[in-house]
């Protein structure tokens, strides 16, 4: 297994609540040079439902289990029915159903962020300088770019756009 103590060491503090501090093309720049050409095809290809490399196959478990727990929380809240998911932790349960229960989609958004990173924070572990460290640092990455596309603006202005072409509907018909 490969040491990347410099690279590693060079790089920003990614945190749930923070903002992105470099952007996914800046950190393969860092890593072209320092990791294998395998590991970096690996890293080009990456996305949150990757299933190689490094921690990925474990994070690849959790994530699709994520996945069903929440289609199925989503579900049950729209009165829809759906299979309830086997083998997701009760502590993961509680977090989905608490986030797809909150009012405000951006808390919401935030909640199953923070669950994440945490997951990859528990499957990194001691790793510090090797594979597991740079995939999971790449992944929180791929979560931080996600929540980057997260604009409270825009999104209130398009809630208002389709409101307005609701009422418009409405008053055709009146």
């Amino acid at each position: 297994m490969a040491s990347y103590y410099y690279l590693m060491s060079s790089l920003p503090m990614l945190r749930a609540d923070g903002t992105m501090p470099i952007t996914y093309e800046k950190f393969l720049s860092y890593c072209k040079d320092s990791v294998s050409g395998a590991n970096y095809e690996l890293l080009e290809n990456l996305s949150v439902d990757s299933k190689k490399g490094a921690l990925i196959s474990e994070w690849a478990e959790f994530y699709s289990a994520f996945k069903e727990e929440l289609t199925y929380q989503r579900n049950k809240k729209a009165e829809k029915s759906a299979p309830q998911p086997t083998g997701v932790d009760i502590e993961v349960k509680k977090t989905i159903s608490a986030a797809v229960n909150d009012e405000n989609p951006l808390n919401a958004e935030n909640t199953l962020l923070a669950l994440q990173f945490d997951k990859l924070d528990s499957l990194i572990g001691i790793h510090s300088f090797d594979d597991y460290a740079l995939f999971g640092y790449a992944m929180k990455l791929k979560l931080l770019e996600r929540k980057t596309a997260f604009d409270q603006k825009a999104g209130k202005d398009e809630f208002t756009r389709l409101v307005r072409g609701l009422e418009e509907q409405i008053n055709r018909i009146n």
